[in-house]
């Protein structure tokens, strides 16, 4: 994720924070300051904050290390504003996967409640007029109440919480993933209206936490049917055989000409017959500002080749490709044989949605 700093790695995932997390510590100093802490309060209100997010942190772990028992890599977790988010190369397709994936992350929210139980005991729960203020009283008590409200709220049966991928994962021990998806998305978008309404009236956060659900939702489920309409095709069923190349002695004035002279925005580069780097729009602009139009497109291109076998699942290009735009090149037996880009799988997805979706509708004129 962009403009985040990355603070290490547990267990090979990298673990970093978004520039955007200062916000939620400056929102928590204004609030106390407004509401008249003294500063050691305000240390306190800093400190809980921290240690909120470290509860975040090993709640987005669980999620992280229950995926790698299934051999899914998290390629790393983010911490923001609003909570955590892991990001895995995959989500587990079978139902008790997901499931068990799902359910690691709240658990691991009731296994520090626990933990902090004894403390609870030892301390006694503070009187409830002072808990405004975060201070050595109510320091335990507080992230106690907080660990509860995590795990019971990503347990709500909505996208995108937990809860959601859990009502899925149920809903498709008995019926396709893309409908348990879509009543599971449908659920987050009823919640995510409830919540900017309530916005309105009690705390304002509220309708920012709706609109990030609706939104969740909404790519969950476009995720979900993209992913079904790749289902049983391969890299062969929508090769580009016909694709733009540069020989790597070419100049960016070469390239120039190619882009004015056509709707190439992507080029492979070759050196002779063989593909060693890739070449896009945004490349060349930016070469061309640097005053290297004379340069060869070998001295400026994208060296670091992602290539693809004619029989790969698309659904697996699909996942390799995303965030890519550069072309890449597809081998028969060692043999290049064509090109693939990612905006090329997006128009298969689309072109197949708009199919299926006339064939219903033409069906459903024909029944009335």
């Amino acid at each position: 994720m962009n403009y985040s700093l990355q603070l290490g790695k547990i267990s090979g995932i990298k673990i970093q924070v978004h520039w955007t997390f200062i916000l939620i510590i400056g929102w928590i100093v204004y609030v106390n300051l407004q509401a008249g802490a003294n500063p050691a309060q305000l240390v306190w209100a800093v400190m809980f904050v921290l240690t909120l997010f470290v509860c975040v942190l090993l709640h987005e772990l669980g999620h992280a290390l229950a995926a790698k028992k299934y051999h899914i890599v998290t390629k790393d977790i983010t911490l923001l504003p609003i909570g955590g988010v892991a990001r895995l190369e995959s989500i587990p397709e079978k139902p008790k996967q997901e499931l068990v994936v799902a359910l690691a992350g709240p658990l691991v929210n009731f296994v520090i409640l626990i933990i902090l139980l004894p403390f609870i005991w030892k301390i006694g729960i503070p009187d409830i007029d002072n808990i405004q203020f975060t201070d050595q009283t109510n320091f335990v008590y507080k992230l106690m109440i907080v660990n509860l409200w995590l795990a019971v709220f990503n347990l709500i049966p909505a996208f995108p919480m937990d809860g959601g991928r859990v009502l899925r994962a149920v809903l498709s021990f008995s019926m396709p993933r893309v409908k348990a998806t879509e009543i599971a998305a449908k659920m987050g978008q009823l919640l995510s209206i409830i919540f900017v309404i309530l916005g309105f009236f009690y705390n304002p956060f509220l309708i920012f936490i709706g609109f990030f659900i609706f939104i969740g939702a909404q790519s969950e489920v476009e995720m979900t049917r993209a992913k079904f309409s790749l289902e049983g095709k391969y890299v062969f069923d929508i090769l580009m055989k016909d694709f733009p190349t540069l020989q790597k002695r070419n100049t960016i004035k070469d390239s120039i000409h190619d882009i004015l002279n056509s709707q190439h925005k992507n080029f492979l580069i070759m050196d002779e017959n063989t593909p060693v780097g890739t070449l896009n729009r945004n490349e060349i602009i930016d070469a061309l500002s640097k005053g290297l139009e004379t340069s060869p497109v070998g001295a400026v291109m994208n060296p670091g080749l992602i290539s693809l076998d004619i029989n790969t699942p698309l659904e697996e290009a699909f996942q390799l490709l995303q965030g890519q735009s550069n072309l890449v090149p597809v081998f028969e037996n060692g043999v290049l044989v064509g090109a693939l880009d990612y905006e090329n799988i997006t128009e298969f997805i689309l072109i197949k949605t708009i199919k299926e979706t006339s064939f219903k509708e033409s069906n459903k004129i024909g029944i009335s």
